[in-house]
């Protein structure tokens, strides 16, 4: 269900606005959509493990706060960022 080393270090390179940047929102939101994608696969085989939904759920609300927080701050980085990922909103 989490992702592995390798492919988190993957992720903060493609993401990264600096060298070095594990921190920034966009890399931030990028893991949680990968960790979402691998939960929500999870969920198609076990449908009631309530306690990994919750889980989602909290991952959820955190990349939209992040998401949120992006476009607050600079709009075409929100924009750029959500065609990147595929997310829709």
């Amino acid at each position: 269900m989490s992702i592995t080393a390798e492919r988190k270090t993957e992720l903060i390179q493609e993401y990264a606005i600096k060298p070095n940047d594990t921190g920034s929102p966009e890399v931030q939101v990028a893991i949680l959509s990968e960790r979402i994608a691998n939960l929500t696969e999870h969920f198609k085989d076990h449908g009631k493990d309530n306690h990994s939904r919750r889980g989602l759920l909290k991952l959820v609300s955190t990349r939209r706060s992040l998401l949120d927080y992006v476009k607050k701050v600079d709009d075409v980085r929100y924009k750029t960022l959500i065609e990147k990922l595929g997310l829709r909103r």
